[in-house]
């Protein structure tokens, strides 16, 4: 992959729809909690007015970070074509120990989660996973041993 960090084109609309929403409601609804916080009394001794600050420069810092990740975003398409796994592609893997097949895209480290089977490209069984052919059997190395995937399907 080019330099940068790669994300699929559905990751990319998602962060643009994520930054899109802290500058805006985001942005408003801290000024309104200000506001309100404001009009209790004496800012010196005023909690609430203290924590939404703390809240606003995290917000802030947090549509910081989110610009630069769009900012160094290679937008990778998936080759539907390819008769292997790779980035942006689903399949079916079987994990030979447990029995359970999981269904997998490789994705940008940024959109991983794996609780919605989107593995980072960076880690290790994407890593082992990525060129495999349908069938195709694969070790990873674990902390516990080498467990062994098999690409069952690309979807």
């Amino acid at each position: 992959m080019s330099d940068g960090e790669p994300i699929t084109p559905e990751g990319l609309r998602a962060l643009e729809a994520e930054v899109e929403e802290l500058e805006g409601a985001g942005r408003r609804e801290m000024a309104s909690r200000i506001l309100a916080a404001r009009e209790l009394g004496d800012l010196k001794e005023n909690a609430e007015y203290h924590i939404a600050k703390d809240d606003q420069a995290h917000l802030e810092t947090k549509i910081l970070r989110l610009r630069e990740r769009l900012k160094n975003a290679v937008v990778v398409e998936a080759d539907e074509s390819a008769g292997h796994f790779a980035f942006g592609r689903t399949a079916q893997v079987l994990d030979e120990e447990s029995g359970k097949v999981h269904t997998w895209t490789i994705v940008g480290p940024t959109e991983a989660n794996v609780g919605e089977g989107k593995l980072s490209v960076e880690s290790p069984v994407a890593k082992a996973l990525m060129g495999a052919a349908p069938g195709q059997t694969v070790t990873v190395q674990t902390p516990r041993g080498g467990r062994r995937y098999t690409v069952k399907e690309l979807v």
